[in-house]
């Protein structure tokens, strides 16, 4: 099972507009891990943790998903996990080829990570510990819905909801990626490219991945040159892959998660299959499940609007499920719960 590269693909991003470029780049030391984030939005309003997947840097969240939530009155705060972006690079640790790491994991050698998606669960932590936030909803993509079911299990009284995007249990009966986006992700971790063998690459990811209703050239091209102004960095890529493999199943830990939990997850999705997103769904208590017609393993502007018809509507009944429980003292744990559905049906 391939589990990979977070959502590539974003629109409208126009640097006039963009709310990444209204408001600053901050850094935060976690045990010793120079972490890079951005806050945005009111300070009183309810807090979101959005966690990228492999290689991606905050920017891949895109300008409609973010601006949607700010719209909302959201305060939103994304990260740069560790070995990517503005974070923190590990150079002195290896990076073998992907295919390598690959071949081994296959025959059943299990790599021994450099650092582990409990600890990048732990960086994301100290960003809102840096911001002094008690509690948000934790949102991950890819491999960042891996990082955030870490945190939600680890750290359950930091979490207010869990959702779940295009991730995985790692259970190892799970559907494969098709052998296109298994190659698309080794073009991600390519070194010592021009600029313009890097920005052909990542565009064919991006529409190897993508979604195929959606998937529009030319957005691409400008997110990923607004990644490479920001700085790239391939060993990380294959560094957080070693950290995704070394996980493994995490179907028991999901059966532990005890906050409201919405899975969502693309129809179309080469890379993790959709039955990644049903199986998630199933292992977590309660969880709601919404599947996306025509998305992949992306999101392109129209795709993230469709996130946040899913998210918005979960997080306030959510809420309003909170509140009921706060003042009844005599409901019964558990009560109140969202029930698995599946929009598609």
């Amino acid at each position: 099972m391939i589990i990979g590269w977070g959502a590539l693909q974003a629109g409208n991003l126009s640097a006039q507009e963009s709310p990444f470029d209204r408001y600053p780049i901050h850094f935060t030391t976690v045990n010793e891990t120079a972490i890079a984030y951005q806050d945005m939005g009111p300070r009183d309003g309810e807090p979101v943790l959005l966690i990228m997947g492999l290689g991606a840097q905050m920017l891949h969240w895109g300008d409609t998903l973010v601006q949607g939530l700010l719209d909302q009155g959201y305060r939103v705060v994304l990260l740069d996990n560790r070995d990517a972006g503005l974070s923190q690079k590990f150079y002195r640790l290896s990076a073998p080829p992907v295919w390598w790491t690959l071949v081994r994991a296959k025959v059943g050698f299990t790599p021994e990570p450099a650092y582990t998606l409990e600890d990048m669960a732990a960086d994301a932590i100290g960003v809102l510990d840096a911001l002094h936030i008690r509690h948000a909803h934790i949102v991950g993509a890819s491999m960042g819905g891996m990082i955030a079911q870490v945190l939600t299990a680890e750290y359950p009284q930091r979490v207010l909801t869990l959702t779940s995007v295009m991730s995985s249990s790692g259970a190892p009966h799970l559907t494969e990626s098709k052998p296109e986006a298994v190659s698309a992700l080794t073009l991600g971790a390519k070194s010592g490219l021009s600029r313009e063998q890097e920005l052909a690459n990542r565009v064919t990811i991006a529409r190897t991945i993508g979604s195929p209703e959606y998937f529009a050239e030319e957005n691409a091209r400008q997110l990923a040159e607004r990644v490479m102004n920001r700085g790239s960095y391939g060993p990380g890529i294959v560094r957080q892959f070693q950290a995704i493999l070394a996980s493994g199943d995490r179907s028991h830990l999901l059966g532990t998660i005890d906050v409201p939990a919405l899975v969502i997850h693309g129809e179309s999705d080469p890379l993790l299959p959709p039955d990644h997103g049903r199986d998630t769904a199933e292992k977590i208590p309660n969880a709601q499940f919404v599947a996306i017609p025509g998305m992949g393993h992306a999101l392109e502007p129209e795709v993230s609007r469709r996130v946040l018809a899913a998210m918005l509507p979960f997080w306030a009944e959510s809420q309003s499920q909170s509140a009921l429980h706060d003042t009844a003292d005599e409901m019964a744990p558990g009560e109140g719960r969202l029930q698995i559905r599946d929009a598609s049906q």
